[in-house]
């Protein structure tokens, strides 16, 4: 049969007649033509269509929102995460995240108010845009907000808060305070400009400065180091002087209380002797008292018996019987009376004394 390369028809197709065409195939050539370009329209418009589907149907993915512009005007309804269709080429779309996203800014410069210029290699903001925020917030900075209001914001502060302050203070002494200083001021500001965006977090690194100053910190850290050391070292020598003096304190007071016990004891023993002694003497003295207050009862009670005892006329009869008694007698001018007279004496014997045995007056 026929073959068609697109320019030609090969000779030996016969005619229906089984005469050869003269002229070259010609109604074949035109056949070919034809089925060329039909296929070529239909791969056409098979291409504009994937083209234009291509073009309108646009996946978002999860934590995102689309917003649409047509014709360069921002179209009020967003489309959340999934598959949509738009109009091509007259509406495109932005994707705006509104999960937490970290934000890098690099190599901002700084300049002290000494002079000195320094950079700080990395920076990151946490951020978080609320969804009912997204279209406002596009609308007012376009999808790139946070070049606007992070980006340039951050530069902002930190140069503001650089010049004044000298490099000691940037670098050591309130390096530790930067981050939390840009956070505040930018949620300050975001506050007002574009209210739904937070700041959750920055996190500011070490700043480089120039190489001799470096060398002049380091050199100014080792000797605060060294001086840290000899101060903790003193600090430990005086920590145990301290404790040396406070367990010799504690064992002259243990000492002290060891022999102010010793000390009471002993006044205790002599207090309980002296007790003991008291009630000893009291008892003796209660004893003593009690026999003589019975030795005074007996002698006032024998002298109260020999007075209505000893009446003259009990005297004089026991003067005789003791007269009578007597185993001698003795007779003379010279010997004197055996007993004094009293007023109610009986009448004078003779003139007579009257010895015992042993020859003594009685």
């Amino acid at each position: 049969g026929p073959r068609c390369d697109g320019h030609i028809v090969h000779v030996g197709l016969l005619r229906a007649d089984g005469v050869t065409n003269r002229r070259g195939l010609s109604p074949y050539k035109s056949f070919c033509k034809l089925v060329v370009l039909a296929l070529a329209a239909v791969g056409l418009g098979s291409g504009v269509t994937a083209i234009l589907l291509h073009s309108s149907i646009h996946k978002i993915e999860e934590g995102h929102l689309a917003v649409y512009y047509r014709g360069g005007a921002l179209l009020t309804s967003p489309n959340g995460p999934g598959y949509h269709i738009m109009l091509p080429f007259i509406t495109t779309f932005r994707s705006v995240q509104t999960t937490l996203q970290t934000d890098e800014i690099k190599n901002v410069p700084c300049g002290t108010s000494g002079g000195v210029m320094i950079y700080f290699d990395r920076i990151e903001v946490v951020n978080m845009l609320v969804p009912l925020a997204v279209v406002e917030i596009v609308r007012n900075y376009t999808a790139d907000y946070d070049k606007t209001l992070i980006f340039n914001k951050i530069h902002h502060e930190l140069n503001q808060f650089c010049s004044v302050h000298t490099l000691q203070e940037v670098y050591i002494e309130l390096f530790d305070i930067i981050d939390e200083n840009l956070k505040t001021a930018l949620q300050k500001d975001l506050n007002c400009m574009a209210p739904g965006l937070t700041i959750q977090a920055v996190r500011v690194t070490k700043p480089k400065i120039p190489e001799s100053i470096r060398r002049n910190f380091e050199l100014m850290e080792a000797e605060k180091t060294r001086l840290l050391i000899t101060a903790q070292t003193q600090k430990v020598v005086e920590k145990e002087a301290e404790t040396e003096r406070k367990k010799a304190i504690i064992e002259a007071q243990k000492m002290a209380q060891v022999a102010q016990i010793h000390f009471q004891q002993k006044v205790m023993e002599k207090e309980t002797e002296k007790k003991i002694s008291e009630i000893e003497d009291s008892a003796y003295l209660a004893r003593e008292r009690a026999k003589a207050d019975a030795e005074f009862y007996t002698a006032a009670k024998s002298a109260e018996a020999n007075k209505v005892k000893l009446t003259t006329e009990y005297l004089e009869l026991m003067k005789y019987q003791a007269i009578a008694a007597n185993s001698k007698i003795y007779f003379g001018q010279d010997i004197p009376n055996m007993f004094v007279e009293g007023t109610n004496s009986p009448p004078k014997l003779p003139n007579t004394s009257f010895r015992n045995e042993n020859d003594a007056i009685v």
